[in-house]
Order: C-alpha cells, then structure tokens, then sequence
C-alpha cells in the first residue's frame, strides 16, 4: 500500500471519528440546554404563581396552547411537572432539526469508519493472500520476484521475506553443489580405490596358483624313489619342519590380505552407492513385494557369514503383507541390519517379526545380545561412525545406507534397546 493511500486510510478514520464525536458532543449539548430553558421556565412560572395564585390558569392555557395541548396528569412539587409538562414538551422544530442533524452526523461517521475500516482491512487481506501465495511457491520451487510498493510496515515486511527467500536459494544452490561435488568425489575416490584392489587381488591370484603348482611339484618330487642315505637322514626332516612353517606364515598372511582386500571392496561397492544415492541417480522400482519373501532373501544371501558365526535367524510366516518397495535395495538395507545383530550376537539367534495396520507396515528385527552402548544410539545412523562394540571388519555405513534406502521408500528406520537386553531396529513402510 503506498504512502497516499495509507494518508487517505488515516484521514478516513480521523474524519469519521470526529464526525462520531462531534454529533454526540451536539447531542448532549442540546440536551443540556434544553433542560437549561426548562429549569429557567419552571423558576419563572413558581415565581408568578407564588406572588398570585389566580395566575397559575393563566399560565396552564398559555403553555397548553405552546405544546399543542400535550401534558401529563401526575401533580408534582414543581409548577411545570406538576401542571403534566415534561422537558420534551418544549422540543420545537429546530430541535427537531438539530436532532436530524445529530444523528445524520453520527450516521455518517459511523458509515464512513466501518468503510474506511474494511476497506483497509480488504486491502491487508489482499497483500497477505498475495504473501501467502508467493511463500506457496517459494515452497514448490517456483518463486518469482515478489515487488513491493511504498514505505509502510507491511512492505518492509515483503521486503524482508524476498531477501530471506532469496537468500535461502542461494544456500540451497551452494548446499545442491557441494552436495554434488561430494558425490562426484564419493565416485572418483571409489573409482580410484579400485584399481589397486584389481592388482592386489590379481597379485593373490598368482601367489596362490604359485603356491598351488609348487605344492604339485613337490608332491611330485617327494612320489619319486629316491636313496636314503643315514648320514644325511636328519637334515631333510629339519628342513621339511622349516619350510611347513614358513608355508603356514605365508598362509596366515594371505588369509589376512583376502581379508582387508574383501573390505576395501565392500568400502568401494559402499562409496559408490552413496554416491549414486547423493547425486539422485540410484534409482528405486518400487512394486508390491511381500514382507516375508523381503527377509527370507536378504537371510538367504546372509548364509556364508551365518554359518561362520553360528548365528540363526528366525522369520515367522505371519501372512502376506505387502508394501511397496524396490525388492533388491530393500533386502540390501535388511541385510546391513540382519548382519549387525548378527555382529552383536555371535552364536545366538537374530529375530524378526512384522504387522501391517491402516497407517504403516510395521517390521522388527532384533538380537538378544548386549544391545548398543548409550552413547552409541543418537550417531548409529552416521556415516563412518563405528560404536564402542562395533564389529571388527565394519567401516561404519551399512547402517546409514539402509536408513536412507528404507527413508526413500516412504519409510523411516529406528534402532534402540530391548528392556529385557539385546539391540532392535523399527521400520516402518507408511501406506500414504
């Protein structure tokens, strides 16, 4: 609204205001000098009646042929109350037209205040339905410049929140590069990593096919008929028991470099799937898939590491209960959350359970181990976060990859403690 317009809203309400006050000060003015000449003419009439009481006939037809013969019947103490005449009798035609004037005054100011009123309650309305659609856009993205007219409050206002929302894409630019510029990173770093994982695996390949074609040379070698000479009987032992030992060095080694070489390709395979989950491109097909099936695969794909911890799991058939969900990226963030109870509980049994209501799709999972540690429970779901008991080949993104899977699917993941012991995980599929 500009600075006119708000001046003709304020000279709007000032005029009406005293067009209000000036008809009631008119009003009880006039009232007051009528009840001023009544008073005067009361004095007057008790006066001439004191003196000579044959007047006060004289002066009942006078004021009857004043007031057009109106009067009361009810005798009072003063002369004109008590000949029936009330203040109102003497009312002539002026006041008659005093009143007129009064109360069009005080009906004017009325008219013109409750105009004034909501015509500047209209013109707010307007201005905040105006801000309220532009906020509306802002939300969907689709924002345009907001202008604003004149100097008052309100467009102080606008101004305020166009140089907020302007401000807040330019965060969410910086915010949508960086984050971009950090999946690409996410990608080359993986990219990277994999090349020495392809020669240092391509290396144990050839130790191994070493190691094998001299364990058959020697088979070999040791199969043919060869003289034994008693001079020499002890030596071959002492270097047979050398070598044995030297071949379970080498053994151990390898073992513990499979080993690494396993986790820097889980690390590599992880890195890449946040990337693709950072930059929007991991993409999800959701269909109808059942529960059951959901767990029974991701249990399924656990069973190499199962056996070597001697953990089971136990999956109830409770019925088909369907969410929607992308089957192979679902059962990839069951299994990071089966493989940490499994972690957690080595030689016990990892549960799961699930119901379906209305609202949601409920699924638990949940270890009878030592449960997480206190201070562990509000970072479980950062990436690269390792908790006290964190198991030994974990680099700390299993977790975090499937909160954010199960998050994209509609979904929300919750992990805490069993009052009676043990870890669990909430998921949660709503239906809307």
């Amino acid at each position: 609204m500009s600075g006119r317009k708000n001046f003709g809203v304020t000279l709007g309400l000032v005029l009406s205001v005293s067009l209000i006050a000036a008809a009631a000060a008119a009003m009880i003015t006039s009232y007051h000098c009528d009840r001023l000449w009544f008073n005067l003419l009361n004095a007057v009439c008790g006066e001439v009646v004191e003196q000579d009481s044959e007047t006060r006939g004289i002066i009942a037809a006078a004021l009857k042929e004043y007031t057009n013969g109106i009067h009361g019947d009810a005798a009072q103490e003063d002369v004109l109350p008590a000949l029936g005449y009330r203040l109102s009798d003497f009312h002539g035609s002026d006041h008659r037209q005093n009143t007129i004037f009064v109360m069009t005054g005080f009906l004017t100011g009325v008219l013109l205040f409750l105009f004034t009123f909501g015509y500047r309650n209209q013109k707010e309305n307007a201005r905040i339905r105006t801000l309220a659609q532009y906020l509306e856009q802002v939300n969907i993205g689709k924002a345009v410049i907001l202008s604003t007219s004149g100097e008052d409050d309100f467009a102080k206002l606008e101004d305020e929140i166009y140089k907020t929302v302007t401000f807040l894409y330019q965060t969410r630019d910086a915010a949508l590069q960086a984050k971009s510029r950090f999946a690409e990173n996410l990608s080359n770093i993986a990219h990277q990593i994999k090349t020495p994982i392809a020669a240092i695996s391509l290396s144990i390949q050839m130790m191994k096919q070493e190691r094998a074609d001299q364990s058959a040379y020697e088979n070999k070698f040791c199969s043919m008929d060869q003289p034994v000479h008693n001079l020499h009987a002890a030596a071959p032992v002492a270097g047979q028991g050398a070598a044995t030992k030297t071949e379970n060095i080498r053994r151990d080694y390898l073992h513990q470099i499979e080993k690494q070489l396993a986790r820097l390709t889980h690390l590599e395979e992880s890195l890449l799937v946040l990337a693709r989950l950072d930059a929007g491109t991991l993409l999800l097909q959701r269909k109808e898939t059942d529960v059951f099936t959901i767990l029974v695969l991701a249990a399924d794909n656990l069973q190499e590491l199962l056996v070597e911890s001697a953990v089971s799991i136990d999956i109830p058939e409770l019925g088909e209960m369907m969410i929607t969900a992308d089957l192979d990226w679902t059962m990839e963030a069951f299994m990071n959350l089966m493989k940490n109870c499994m972690e957690h509980n080595p030689g016990g049994t990892v549960h799961c359970s699930y119901a379906q209501n209305p609202l949601y799709t409920e699924i638990l999972i949940w270890d009878e181990g030592e449960g997480f540690a206190r201070e562990d429970i509000p970072h479980l779901f950062e990436r690269f976060y390792r908790g006290q008991n964190a198991g030994e080949g974990g680099i700390g993104i299993g977790l975090s990859l499937s909160k954010e899977i199960i998050e994209r699917q509609n979904g929300t993941l919750r992990a805490g403690n069993r009052p009676g012991g043990g870890a669990f995980f909430e998921i949660r599929f709503y239906s809307h």
